[in-house]
């Protein structure tokens, strides 16, 4: 375990190897799963104000799913979620002309149209942070068999999880964080875990 200030990150975001390798997965982690993606309460409220805009980047036959469950829900046990489509596909997701799932917000956010990229919980994953009063936890935790093509990727690569998540972990702890992170991961690479 690493603990950042009161960040507590899993050894195996140093030591496991990852790269989505979406021609292989097609982005199933937007449509398989317990339930729509974790979303803080601060997301809702984003997701919220920007659906009007983000309403055209979206799978139009999923609109009527939004429109009947809200822009987001709850599950008991995450919290609020992104709404899906009979338990499956996230109402955000569309399936690109190659059959890979990709997420409408985010390609709102990329086209110029939002600020808001997508969900910090999708922009993490494999990642997934438990809240806790006092502290976060940060585990590694890829879907078994449908990051099988990833952890082979990341291994072939020798692309650490954090390295391969930078981005997101600036994103959701500041630059600051990751560069004692990655110094963390140097240490231990080094010296091996004490």
């Amino acid at each position: 375990m690493i603990a950042i200030d009161n960040v507590l990150l899993s050894n195996e975001i140093i030591d496991e190897k990852f790269v989505c390798d979406l021609d292989k997965c097609k982005g199933g982690c937007c449509v398989d799963g317990d339930c729509g993606a974790p979303l803080t309460e601060e997301e809702t409220k984003i997701i919220a104000d920007i659906y009007p805009t983000i309403k055209p980047y979206l799978h139009a036959e999923y609109l009527p799913e939004i429109e009947r469950q809200g822009t987001h829900t709850t599950d008991t046990e995450h919290g609020f979620v992104t709404p899906t489509v009979n338990g499956g596909i996230c109402v955000y997701g569309y399936t690109d002309a190659v059959g890979i799932v990709k997420c409408g917000i985010e390609k709102a956010w990329k086209e110029g149209a939002v600020s808001f990229r997508k969900p910090i919980s999708c922009h993490l994953f494999p990642i997934r942070i438990t809240t806790h009063p006092d502290y976060e936890l940060v585990n590694y935790e890829p879907r078994q068999d449908l990051c099988k093509p990833a952890c082979k990727l990341g291994n072939k690569l020798k692309v650490p999880v954090y390295k391969f998540l930078k981005e997101a972990l600036v994103r959701k702890y500041g630059e600051e964080f990751y560069e004692t992170l990655e110094a963390a991961a140097e240490e231990i690479k080094k010296t091996g875990w004490k």
